[in-house]
């Protein structure tokens, strides 16, 4: 979970914006290139949509990124400002988006709270609670819109290099997000001290010897988290679990949104394209590209052609460019001016702190 400032400033580095753009729009050019009936007037199809629909998930997107904010001031009891939240989103939205997705942007996340002043062990408890709250919403709605919108919101794609379809993907990778919930709960309010000796009993062989001491801090870490979110009033969970549905249902609604700026669909449609989304983000949960770039927009094609037709290569563009390139490119301009602002208000920490002993 630990993560030195080198390490961590070399991964929120703005150079590597250009990495995931490339892969995206390498992939993007390649299924145009493949499409017969691509022609230089299919970006006209772009003019073709509808306003309300598209302003509706422009809308969406800032509701999001707000509901973000607000869960994260409301984790930290209001430690941080609106301001200071907003640093802190982008942020971590930006390493998301320059890191691969199987690996994600949590030892990142947590720095990024201790440079702005928090504890170690409150960054890793608010961190590790948003993880559990993102995986919960997972675990809870999957089930629910699949029962509605059918099993038939599996497309008929097959994974050669694992010899699986999509559907065993997904009930694997549920299988095992659930494993991840149930264990982060019992580190965090169950049993943290069990947890710790939990790993250190799995780390005790001579095979396994060498990540013991990362076991160890990792435990360490976890049972300080557990420390930080005891007590904690009913007020402040009912807030953080509605803020979490809000920021997931908003992030779904905006493609429901672009798609239907396209082409009409009716309610039952609006739920398989949810049901879809779902599916789909586990599959670019275990992408290796960096922010999943170019397999979200392959998937995508998979998915909704069924929907857009000739639009759907098109709206695979905007969708990215609405929902992940905005935080490459914002985190590019706002990484130098956070860097400065925290290392000054550090330096002025320490003075502080020297001058009262």
């Amino acid at each position: 979970m630990k993560i030195s400032s080198r390490e961590a400033l070399k991964t929120l580095n703005p150079n590597k914006v250009w990495i995931p753009m490339l892969l995206g729009l390498g992939i993007v050019a390649y299924i145009f290139y493949r499409d017969d009936q691509f022609t230089a007037g299919t970006f006209k199809l772009a003019l073709h949509a509808r306003p309300g629909p598209f302003l509706v998930a422009l809308a969406v997107i800032l509701m999001r990124d707000l509901g973000y904010m607000y869960r994260i001031r409301t984790l930290t009891e209001k430690r941080l400002s609106w301001i200071r939240a907003f640093y802190v989103i982008i942020l971590w939205e930006f390493a998301s988006a320059v890191t691969p997705s199987v690996v994600g942007g949590t030892a990142i996340a947590v720095f990024i709270l201790i440079m702005e002043g928090l504890s170690p062990g409150r960054s890793t408890a608010y961190v590790m609670l948003t993880a559990i709250m993102d995986n919960g919403f997972f675990i809870l709605f999957a089930p629910i819109v699949l029962i509605f919108a059918g099993m038939d919101v599996f497309p008929m794609v097959t994974i050669k290099e694992w010899d699986m379809n999509l559907e065993t993907i997904f009930w694997v990778s549920y299988g095992l997000f659930a494993l991840y919930l149930f264990l982060f709960l019992y580190a965090l309010f169950i049993n943290p001290k069990g947890f710790k000796r939990l790993l250190l009993r799995i780390t005790s062989g001579r095979a396994t010897r060498k990540w013991r001491r990362g076991a160890y801090s990792f435990g360490k870490d976890m049972w300080q988290a557990s420390h930080q979110l005891r007590g904690k009033q009913k007020r402040y969970w009912f807030k953080i679990i509605g803020s979490t549905v809000f920021v997931w249902f908003a992030r779904y609604l905006m493609l429901n949104s672009l798609i239907s700026s396209y082409v009409k669909i009716d309610w039952l449609d609006h739920l398989d394209i949810f049901g879809s989304q779902i599916i789909m983000w586990v599959i670019m949960v275990i992408s290796p590209t960096p922010g999943s770039s170019g397999t979200a927009e392959y998937f995508f094609i998979e998915f909704f052609n069924k929907y857009l037709g000739d639009y759907t290569a098109l709206t695979s563009v905007i969708w990215r460019m609405l929902s992940y390139y905005p935080y490459l490119v914002l985190g590019a301009i706002f990484l130098p001016k956070w860097v400065r602002q925290r290392m000054i208000a550090n330096r002025r920490r320490l003075r502080e702190i020297k001058s009262r002993n």
